[in-house]
């Protein structure tokens, strides 16, 4: 019986490597360090010790900067593109760096990014916050019997999320015709 050989049986060489994270870039999206962890694990997986962890991250190093010189990976990219994802979804400016930086972009790229978020949106955690209570159908959403009743716990959620005291104080207290005023711009 002659069996297809997979991609994961062998993981050697620059080239097969390269292989793998074609393909893993073909469906997703990563930023560098995902990327340089999931080959790294997969090529440990598939190798019994027959080649040193320095070696390993060599090739993988060399995989990584050619795919950056074509442009096939570009970290700058990954975090704009999340980045605005994540402000369409509702998240604080405090919780996309913190993604971001979790997922390895570095402190300086990071700076840039959120800045350009701050120069092209006007107040985006004020805009962000209001997305999550329309969302989560808290503060400002809740039926006005029932806000005095959930204050603290929508304080929470608008914490948990990112949200500073004082602006969640301040979404907390808007009422109905000043929310509608502030969806327009949504």
């Amino acid at each position: 019986m002659n069996q297809a050989k997979s991609i994961y049986d062998n993981l050697e060489t620059v080239d097969e490597i390269k292989e793998l994270a074609l393909k893993y870039l073909d469906k997703y999206q990563p930023s560098r360090k995902s990327l340089q962890i999931y080959l790294f694990r997969k090529v440990i997986d598939t190798q019994s010790n027959s080649i040193e962890k320095s070696e390993i991250l060599k090739k993988i190093e060399i995989v990584l900067n050619d795919l950056e010189e074509k442009g096939i990976l570009n970290d700058s990219l990954y975090s704009e593109i999340k980045s605005k994802n994540f402000l369409k979804r509702g998240y604080s400016l405090n919780k996309i760096k913190q993604h971001l930086s979790q997922k390895g972009i570095s402190g300086e790229l990071l700076k840039q990014t959120i800045e350009k978020i701050q120069n092209d949106e006007t107040n985006p955690d004020f805009y962000s916050a209001i997305r999550i209570c329309k969302k989560r159908r808290i503060g400002p959403y809740r039926p006005d019997a029932n806000k005095e009743i959930f204050y603290k716990k929508d304080m929470g959620v608008l914490a948990r999320s990112g949200f500073s005291y004082d602006l969640a104080k301040e979404i907390l207290a808007l009422d109905s015709r000043q929310l509608r005023m502030y969806e327009k711009k949504l």
